[in-house]
Protein backbone atom coordinates (compact mmCIF):
# COMPACT_ATOMS: atom_id res chain seq x y z
CA UNK A 1 0.00 0.00 0.00
CA UNK A 2 1.47 3.21 -1.01
CA UNK A 3 0.83 5.94 1.51
CA UNK A 4 -0.46 9.42 0.43
CA UNK A 5 1.98 11.80 -1.00
CA UNK A 6 2.10 14.77 1.94
CA UNK A 7 0.72 18.27 0.67
CA UNK A 8 3.42 20.81 0.08
CA UNK A 9 3.96 22.91 3.18
CA UNK A 10 2.52 26.18 2.56
CA UNK A 11 4.08 29.73 4.95
CA UNK A 12 1.51 31.00 6.95
CA UNK A 13 1.61 34.19 8.36
CA UNK A 14 0.71 33.91 12.03
CA UNK A 15 -0.89 36.66 14.21
CA UNK A 16 2.08 37.40 15.92
CA UNK A 17 4.65 38.47 12.75
CA UNK A 18 1.72 40.07 10.99
CA UNK A 19 0.98 42.35 14.18
CA UNK A 20 4.91 42.85 13.99
CA UNK A 21 5.12 43.78 10.14
CA UNK A 22 2.24 46.45 11.05
CA UNK A 23 4.21 47.77 13.98
CA UNK A 24 7.18 48.17 11.58
CA UNK A 25 6.01 49.78 8.92
CA UNK A 26 3.96 52.58 11.54
CA UNK A 27 7.34 53.46 12.88
CA UNK A 28 9.05 53.37 9.41
CA UNK A 29 6.73 56.20 8.67
CA UNK A 30 6.80 57.94 11.91
CA UNK A 31 10.80 57.95 11.60
CA UNK A 32 11.12 59.08 7.86
CA UNK A 33 8.70 61.59 8.72
CA UNK A 34 9.77 63.06 12.29
CA UNK A 35 13.19 61.85 12.25
CA UNK A 36 14.89 59.31 14.79
CA UNK A 37 14.65 62.38 17.78
CA UNK A 38 11.22 63.86 16.62
CA UNK A 39 9.40 60.32 16.77
CA UNK A 40 8.08 59.08 20.07
CA UNK A 41 6.77 55.68 20.98
CA UNK A 42 3.02 57.18 21.51
CA UNK A 43 3.06 58.86 17.78
CA UNK A 44 4.60 55.28 16.06
CA UNK A 45 1.66 53.22 18.02
CA UNK A 46 -1.20 55.77 16.62
CA UNK A 47 0.39 55.17 13.13
CA UNK A 48 0.74 51.76 13.57
CA UNK A 49 -3.05 51.23 14.70
CA UNK A 50 -2.05 49.42 18.23
CA UNK A 51 -1.79 50.40 22.01
CA UNK A 52 0.92 51.81 23.50
CA UNK A 53 0.62 48.03 25.68
CA UNK A 54 0.96 45.95 22.16
CA UNK A 55 3.91 47.99 20.97
CA UNK A 56 5.75 47.25 24.02
CA UNK A 57 4.89 43.62 24.45
CA UNK A 58 6.94 43.68 20.70
CA UNK A 59 9.89 46.61 21.51
CA UNK A 60 11.15 47.35 25.04
CA UNK A 61 11.88 50.95 23.26
CA UNK A 62 12.45 53.24 20.42
CA UNK A 63 16.28 51.95 20.15
CA UNK A 64 15.14 48.57 19.66
CA UNK A 65 12.08 49.36 17.19
CA UNK A 66 14.51 51.10 15.17
CA UNK A 67 17.41 48.38 14.89
CA UNK A 68 14.44 46.18 13.73
CA UNK A 69 13.71 48.37 11.08
CA UNK A 70 17.76 48.56 10.28
CA UNK A 71 17.74 44.91 9.98
CA UNK A 72 14.35 44.73 7.61
CA UNK A 73 15.94 47.04 5.46
CA UNK A 74 18.77 45.01 5.21
CA UNK A 75 17.27 41.96 4.17
CA UNK A 76 15.77 43.96 1.89
CA UNK A 77 18.38 45.66 0.13
CA UNK A 78 20.39 42.09 0.32
CA UNK A 79 18.01 40.68 -2.27
CA UNK A 80 19.14 42.49 -4.74
CA UNK A 81 20.71 40.19 -7.33
CA UNK A 82 23.84 41.10 -9.13
CA UNK A 83 24.92 38.75 -11.79
CA UNK A 84 28.48 38.06 -11.94
CA UNK A 85 28.93 35.09 -13.89
CA UNK A 86 32.48 34.58 -14.88
CA UNK A 87 31.40 33.93 -18.56
CA UNK A 88 29.99 36.85 -19.51
CA UNK A 89 31.66 39.74 -20.89
CA UNK A 90 33.58 41.92 -18.58
CA UNK A 91 32.64 45.16 -19.71
CA UNK A 92 28.85 44.10 -19.68
CA UNK A 93 29.12 42.64 -16.42
CA UNK A 94 30.49 46.08 -15.32
CA UNK A 95 27.62 47.97 -16.98
CA UNK A 96 24.71 45.68 -15.49
CA UNK A 97 25.89 45.76 -12.45
CA UNK A 98 27.09 49.32 -11.93
CA UNK A 99 23.28 50.40 -13.01
CA UNK A 100 21.41 47.33 -10.85
CA UNK A 101 23.80 48.81 -8.00
CA UNK A 102 22.54 52.56 -8.21
CA UNK A 103 19.18 51.39 -8.78
CA UNK A 104 19.06 49.96 -5.58
CA UNK A 105 21.20 52.35 -3.83
CA UNK A 106 18.89 55.59 -5.32
CA UNK A 107 15.50 53.68 -5.32
CA UNK A 108 12.91 56.09 -4.82
CA UNK A 109 11.15 54.32 -1.50
CA UNK A 110 14.57 54.17 0.01
CA UNK A 111 16.06 57.42 0.37
CA UNK A 112 14.87 57.99 3.99
CA UNK A 113 15.98 54.75 4.99
CA UNK A 114 19.36 55.93 4.23
CA UNK A 115 18.92 59.04 5.56
CA UNK A 116 17.42 58.17 9.09
CA UNK A 117 20.15 55.51 9.40
CA UNK A 118 23.10 57.77 8.16
CA UNK A 119 21.56 60.92 11.24
CA UNK A 120 21.69 58.24 13.78
CA UNK A 121 24.69 55.83 13.09
CA UNK A 122 26.59 58.56 15.73
CA UNK A 123 24.53 57.60 18.54
CA UNK A 124 23.88 54.21 17.53
CA UNK A 125 27.14 52.96 16.15
CA UNK A 126 26.45 49.23 16.16
CA UNK A 127 23.74 49.78 13.78
CA UNK A 128 25.06 51.92 11.46
CA UNK A 129 27.99 49.20 11.39
CA UNK A 130 25.64 46.50 10.67
CA UNK A 131 23.78 47.88 7.86
CA UNK A 132 27.56 48.98 6.12
CA UNK A 133 28.58 45.07 7.31
CA UNK A 134 25.28 43.61 5.87
CA UNK A 135 24.94 45.67 2.31
CA UNK A 136 27.60 47.80 1.28
CA UNK A 137 30.36 45.63 2.69
CA UNK A 138 28.72 42.44 1.58
CA UNK A 139 28.24 43.95 -2.26
CA UNK A 140 31.69 45.06 -2.00
CA UNK A 141 33.41 41.63 -1.02
CA UNK A 142 31.23 39.67 -4.05
CA UNK A 143 32.24 42.13 -6.41
CA UNK A 144 35.90 42.18 -5.67
CA UNK A 145 35.84 38.20 -5.86
CA UNK A 146 34.39 38.81 -9.39
CA UNK A 147 37.41 41.01 -10.03
CA UNK A 148 39.39 38.35 -9.06
CA UNK A 149 38.64 35.92 -11.33
CA UNK A 150 39.10 38.21 -14.27
CA UNK A 151 42.32 38.70 -13.12
CA UNK A 152 43.19 35.18 -12.78
CA UNK A 153 41.80 34.64 -16.46
CA UNK A 154 44.27 37.37 -17.37
CA UNK A 155 41.64 40.25 -18.55
CA UNK A 156 42.22 42.85 -15.55
CA UNK A 157 45.79 43.49 -13.90
CA UNK A 158 44.39 44.95 -10.17
CA UNK A 159 47.18 44.83 -7.21
CA UNK A 160 43.90 45.52 -4.61
CA UNK A 161 40.87 44.21 -5.85
CA UNK A 162 38.49 45.28 -2.99
CA UNK A 163 40.02 48.90 -3.35
CA UNK A 164 39.27 48.91 -7.13
CA UNK A 165 35.60 47.25 -6.44
CA UNK A 166 34.79 50.51 -4.24
CA UNK A 167 36.38 52.85 -7.25
CA UNK A 168 33.90 51.80 -9.74
CA UNK A 169 30.77 51.62 -6.97
CA UNK A 170 31.92 55.07 -6.00
CA UNK A 171 32.35 56.20 -9.70
CA UNK A 172 28.58 55.25 -10.60
CA UNK A 173 27.53 56.96 -7.66
CA UNK A 174 29.11 60.41 -9.02
CA UNK A 175 26.37 63.26 -9.47
CA UNK A 176 23.93 60.75 -8.64
CA UNK A 177 24.42 59.76 -5.27
CA UNK A 178 25.24 62.61 -3.10
CA UNK A 179 21.89 65.00 -4.95
CA UNK A 180 19.67 61.95 -4.29
CA UNK A 181 20.54 61.38 0.09
CA UNK A 182 20.22 65.41 0.20
CA UNK A 183 17.57 66.20 -1.45
CA UNK A 184 18.70 67.97 -4.05
CA UNK A 185 17.24 66.34 -6.70
CA UNK A 186 14.85 62.95 -7.30
CA UNK A 187 16.13 59.45 -7.50
CA UNK A 188 17.99 59.21 -10.63
CA UNK A 189 16.11 58.51 -13.92
CA UNK A 190 17.45 55.41 -15.85
CA UNK A 191 18.69 57.61 -18.51
CA UNK A 192 21.15 59.25 -15.83
CA UNK A 193 21.83 56.21 -14.42
CA UNK A 194 23.35 54.83 -18.09
CA UNK A 195 25.54 57.84 -18.79
CA UNK A 196 27.57 57.74 -15.47
CA UNK A 197 27.82 53.87 -15.39
CA UNK A 198 28.98 53.69 -18.47
CA UNK A 199 31.38 56.73 -18.10
CA UNK A 200 32.74 54.65 -15.10
CA UNK A 201 33.01 51.40 -16.83
CA UNK A 202 35.21 53.03 -19.75
CA UNK A 203 37.89 54.96 -16.91
CA UNK A 204 37.70 51.65 -14.77
CA UNK A 205 38.43 49.33 -17.81
CA UNK A 206 41.23 52.00 -19.07
CA UNK A 207 43.01 51.98 -15.92
CA UNK A 208 42.55 48.23 -15.23
CA UNK A 209 41.98 46.18 -18.22
CA UNK A 210 44.86 44.39 -19.77
CA UNK A 211 45.97 46.00 -23.06
CA UNK A 212 46.17 43.26 -25.87
CA UNK A 213 48.88 43.43 -28.70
Amino acid sequence: MVAPRPAPLAVVETDDSSKRRQILDGARAVFMDLGFDGASMGEIARAAGVSKGTLYVYFADKNRLFEAIVQQECLEQGKAVFNFDTGRDTATTLSEFGRAFIQVLCRPEGGSSLRTVMAIAERMPEVGRRFYDDVIAMTIGRFAAYLDSRCAEGELAIDDTTLAASQFMEMCKATLFLPYIFQAAAAPSSEQIAYAVDSATRVFLAAYAVKRS
